[in-house]
């Protein structure tokens, strides 16, 4: 479909605009057996006593996997266990909802022994993503 009409605007999308999309992907995708996703979040909070100390936090995706988005404790917090606490106690949950895989994303100079410590495979590396030349790790684990 041409028109004379069409151009090219450089802003951001507005909320009906962002919609429109999401609803054209949803019945793009729904044509080949894949319905839209109804996305729900999980995640468990680290406190000491009031004070936020971390979480860890992702979504559903398709079937049985689970989206790790962020999985972060404080700096004065670290190298006490806390991370593998909050990471097992989320993966705890999730397989109680019934996922069986879960995925996530890190950078070569975060967390990947970190991950694989849990049983993690790197499924992906993505050399020289960040400037100052380090990889980004795809991550993923049977559950």
């Amino acid at each position: 479909m041409e028109s004379n009409k069409i151009k090219f605007i450089k802003r951001e999308m507005t909320k009906s605009e962002f919609e429109s999309m999401k609803k054209g992907f949803d019945e793009y995708s729904s044509e080949f057996g894949n319905p839209p996703l109804n996305q729900k979040r999980y995640t468990v909070i680290v406190m000491d006593d009031d004070k936020f100390i971390g979480c860890a936090t992702g979504l559903t995706n398709y079937d049985n996997w689970f989206y790790l988005s962020d999985l972060f404790i404080d700096r004065k917090y670290r190298k006490q266990g806390l991370g593998s606490k909050t990471l097992q106690q989320l993966e705890n949950k999730i397989v109680k909802a019934g996922f069986k895989h879960i995925w996530t994303w890190t950078a070569e100079f975060e967390a990947p022994n970190f991950y694989k410590k849990h049983g993690y495979k790197i499924f992906v590396e993505m050399e020289n993503w960040y400037k100052s030349g380090h990889s980004r790790i795809g991550l993923m684990k049977d559950i």
